[in-house]
């Protein structure tokens, strides 16, 4: 079992849930942000992704105080998880957005490899699929949403997360790694359930989402089978739960909502449009928070 984890951006809002769900899984996890983690049994080391030298330290730093009573400088982690981001659009200006984001995962990507990192999990995003951030009412190509879809953002978030999905497959190609990204879908913590009720009301209110969500708690169950997977090289995974955010069955509401979509598979009675299918079929995931464990119909 990989034990020791570098987790980078594990302060935010899906970093934080990961983080957690690693600890209990018995991992050792240094986490590398801006900002420190409330998590005991949790060290943070701040350091700024974008500066390559920070990087390639943190990356061979001791875990915590303990580390000095080995006898010996730590070595680098077995695995990385690099969440650490901008995490959407219109909180810096766009070419800062991109630049940290792209500038960031290259630094933590080729610190990984020169060091000997075999393994490297990656946040990359739904917003990938070209609607979330997009400028009006644009539609999907087709449903289901899988991982070889043609990627076509328009907005500097998922433009760098596309960027990022290629660096990543490049450094797999170099160095013979395992490097998986991860396209997350909206994340979705316990407390707020609470908003999906106007969600089911609103269903137009979902289409930047593809009617799909990730709870965060599932995504750290998905970054732990991925830690456990090795010898896929580069993968691109949808990280999301297995159904559609909507009363109706897939079929009846795709037809309703979104009529000029082509569907090209059949789909599951209640799948949601960003499949995860892959993430099922590959990696063993079950989900262990559907929505409506937690929200009244």
């Amino acid at each position: 079992m990989t034990k020791r984890i570098v987790f980078t951006g594990g302060t935010g809002k899906a970093g934080r849930h990961a983080v957690a769900h690693l600890l209990a899984k018995g991992y050792k996890i240094l986490n590398v942000d801006l900002r420190p983690l409330d998590l005991p049994g949790v060290n943070t080391l701040i350091a700024d992704i974008t500066d390559s030298g920070e990087v390639f330290n943190a990356f061979t730093s001791h875990f915590g105080l303990d580390g000095y009573e080995g006898g010996a400088p730590p070595g680098a982690p077995d695995a990385i998880v690099h969440f650490a981001a901008v995490p959407r659009v219109m909180i810096n200006p766009d070419n800062k957005t991109f630049a940290q984001n792209t500038v960031g995962t290259y630094n933590v990507l080729e610190a990984a490899m020169k060091l000997g990192v075999r393994k490297v999990i990656f946040a990359s995003s739904e917003t990938t699929y070209g609607v979330c951030f997009a400028e009006g009412d644009k539609d999907y190509h087709s449903f289901p949403l899988e991982e070889d879809y043609d990627t076509d953002p328009m907005d500097s978030y998922g433009l760098s997360k596309v960027v990022n999905e290629k660096t990543g497959r490049a450094f797999a190609m170099r160095y013979g790694a395992d490097i998986y990204a991860l396209r997350i879908g909206n994340v979705i913590e316990p407390h707020e359930y609470a908003n999906f009720p106007a969600y089911l009301a609103d269903p137009p209110s979902r289409k930047r989402n593809a009617w799909s969500y990730i709870d965060a708690r599932d995504l750290g169950e998905i970054v732990h089978l991925c830690l456990q997977k090795d010898g896929l090289g580069y993968q691109v995974f949808n990280a999301v739960n297995d159904t559609i955010t909507a009363t109706l069955p897939t079929a009846e509401f795709l037809a309703k909502y979104a009529p000029e979509t082509p569907v090209t598979r059949p789909m599951g009675e209640n799948e949601a449009p960003l499949s995860n299918r892959k993430i099922r079929e590959v990696l063993g995931f079950r989900e262990a928070h559907p929505w409506r464990n937690y929200v009244k119909l």
